[in-house]
């Protein structure tokens, strides 16, 4: 009894950093100085003159510009409520106490904080990983996930209940009377965002493909309690995969209704973008629908990475072996429009000869595969400042939302 009660003043510590720290926990190496931060200050010594903190290398000196939007309390100003590309209405103004909420919307940072940012990735570039530590991280990525999920539980992330409202259609195919639909989840990890969406399923006719790159991760949802066979199936699956494995085990062409991609994408390579867009291409029937989420450029858990974690432009690997990349809006356009060739080029000019040549060959010249075409239904740019009140603690973040579409005709774009 005594143990269930705690401190509340503890126990609201940590709950206020796990909510700031959802997305980032997933982008981030540990930096061992940071781990052992000092405890913070009692609740009642907090004012809005208290001394603000460095937020993961980044200094608190570098302040967020004020916006001369609407208050928040204007009804007018609520389009999250239908339109959840409007990413939401809490715009930081002046006069605003910046720790008043855990989060503000839309923020923009001034020329300070693009000019440290700018001097963090060069520091990154002029120290990058050895091309013998590339080579063991992009030989074999599946190692890395493996020993991932091995040393981290399924509560490690938190479970996106937020997915029904940044993405209606989840709703719409589990309503009691939406009938057979088909879902493929890629990069499902330990099932938090497939067990979330059963949870709140009424429709006897949904099924799930759950996939990861990770037999760890999938022995983990398999575990599970919340893993039901009569709506869910966890597979190992690579998305770049070739030949018969270009789908999901039990996934057949054509016949899958939306593939959640939610924080997966970052994870590949530059050089496997289009065979992952081919195999998600081929697994949709015509008017279905990617739903996407991932790192934006410029995003904090970029700009914080120290040294030797920069592999190439806007690509690095974490301090447990796994890969992100931080995208930009016309590249993600780009590439999932079919235009790779431009995403490459624009991706990264400094790659070196023998990395473009070599994606090149085993890409486009080797492919005489027309280059699947989507439609961009709706895409974003979600600049968010997350707020830990009680350490002091601004976060700038920036996360990429999108929605994609199959057209209902074959849209397919010839390769050269």
């Amino acid at each position: 009894m005594e143990e269930s009660m705690g401190n509340p003043v503890k126990r609201r510590n940590r709950q206020q950093l796990s909510n700031a720290m959802e997305h980032m926990r997933y982008a981030v190496t540990v930096d061992p100085k940071l781990s052992r931060a000092p405890s913070p200050p009692p609740l009642d010594n907090l004012s809005i003159e208290a001394e603000e903190s460095d937020a993961y290398g980044v200094p608190a000196s570098l302040q967020p510009l004020r916006s001369q939007m609407r208050r928040p309390s204007d009804p007018s100003n609520h389009l999250k409520l239908t339109d959840p590309f409007q990413f939401g209405s809490r715009y930081l103004q002046e006069g605003d106490d910046i720790f008043a909420f855990n989060a503000w919307d839309h923020v923009e940072t001034d020329e300070a904080y693009a000019e440290f940012t700018q001097q963090q990735i060069s520091m990154q570039r002029e120290s990058p990983v050895s091309e013998f530590d590339k080579k063991r991280f992009n030989d074999d990525p599946a190692k890395w996930w493996n020993q991932f999920y091995g040393s981290n539980s399924a509560n490690f992330f938190k479970n996106r209940k937020w997915l029904q409202q940044e993405f209606p259609i989840l709703k719409e195919i589990t309503t009691k009377d939406a009938g057979k639909k088909i879902v493929l989840e890629v990069g499902a990890g330990a099932g938090n965002t497939a067990f979330p969406i059963l949870k709140e399923n009424e429709n006897d006719e949904l099924w799930i493909h759950a996939c990861d790159f990770s037999k760890k991760a999938v022995e983990v949802m398999r575990q599970s309690e919340h893993y039901d066979e009569n709506h869910i199936q966890a597979d190992v699956w690579d998305i770049a995969g070739t030949g018969e494995a270009a789908l999901p085990p039990g996934v057949e062409p054509g016949t899958v209704d939306v593939v959640l991609m939610i924080f997966i994408f970052s994870a590949l390579s530059p050089n496997q973008w289009e065979q992952a867009v081919r195999n998600i291409y081929t697994a949709l029937k015509p008017g279905g629908q990617v739903l996407f989420r991932d790192y934006g450029r410029g995003d904090l858990s970029q700009i914080r990475f120290k040294k030797q974690r920069w592999m190439q432009e806007n690509f690095y690997v974490r301090g447990d072996g796994t890969r992100v990349y931080f995208f930009e809006k016309e590249e993600l356009e780009q590439v999932w429009s079919g235009s790779f060739e431009e995403a490459i080029r624009r991706h990264d000019n400094l790659l070196e000869a023998r990395e473009r040549q070599e994606h090149e060959e085993n890409t486009i010249s080797q492919s005489p595969i027309p280059v699947p075409r989507l439609e961009i239904k709706n895409i974003g740019v979600d600049h968010r400042m997350l707020v830990n009140r009680q350490r002091r603690l601004k976060m700038y973040r920036v996360w990429m939302q999108a929605v994609f579409r199959k057209p209902f005709e074959e849209n397919l774009k010839g390769t050269t």
